[in-house]
């Protein structure tokens, strides 16, 4: 898993996000967004990319696929779901697992290779870093073992919820009720 900044891993990402859009018809614009952000040279997967860059999330659900993990944000003070920047890796469901695995403690993750979800969302300014854009990648990712997560320096709080009860749940992030809404459609 990963990838380093190539053409060919580029092609592939591209290949991954037209697919997406054909798979997700309300999300074909957004892709071809995302698609277009992708041919734009220079390092568009590093943190340094200060208009934008490439991240990727992770929609972590239960074995029996009722229930989602979030994670309470420590520094946003927001219920999310796991996710973090690609540090110059292509491979953005490498990505996700990664930031799954860090941020939650779960052992034995598995993430799906297609993309399940974008989303694209202004950071705001933070010190020396201007605010800048998020391109996010999400991808499901499964436990397969044990579903207790382990607090960690990013977040405060973790919650299992009925993923049917996040599709409604007005108090969330708008991503997280459509990332329920899409799972719930499958």
């Amino acid at each position: 898993m990963g990838g380093f900044d190539t053409p060919g891993a580029r092609a592939l990402l591209d290949s991954a996000l037209a697919r997406h859009a054909q798979a997700v018809p309300s999300q074909a614009d957004l892709a071809t967004r995302f698609r277009g952000f992708l041919a734009q040279p220079g390092p568009v997967f590093e943190r340094r990319s200060l208009d934008g860059h490439f991240t990727g999330s992770a929609f972590v659900v239960s074995r029996d696929g009722e229930r989602a993990l979030l994670l309470h944000h420590g520094k946003l003070r927001r219920w999310l779901q796991p996710g973090g920047h690609a540090d110059g890796d292509v491979d953005l469901a490498a990505v996700a697992l990664r930031e799954a695995e860090e941020e939650t403690g779960l052992p034995g993750l598995v993430v799906e290779r297609d993309i399940f979800d974008l989303d694209r969302h202004v950071i705001p300014a933070r010190g020396a870093v201007p605010a800048h854009w998020h391109w996010d990648v999400r991808y499901v990712v499964r436990c397969t073992v044990d579903e207790t997560p382990k607090i960690n320096r990013e977040s405060s709080a973790f919650a299992w919820r009925a993923i049917h009860e996040l599709a409604g749940d007005g108090s969330l992030d708008p991503s997280i009720r459509r990332m329920a809404a899409f799972w719930l459609a499958r």
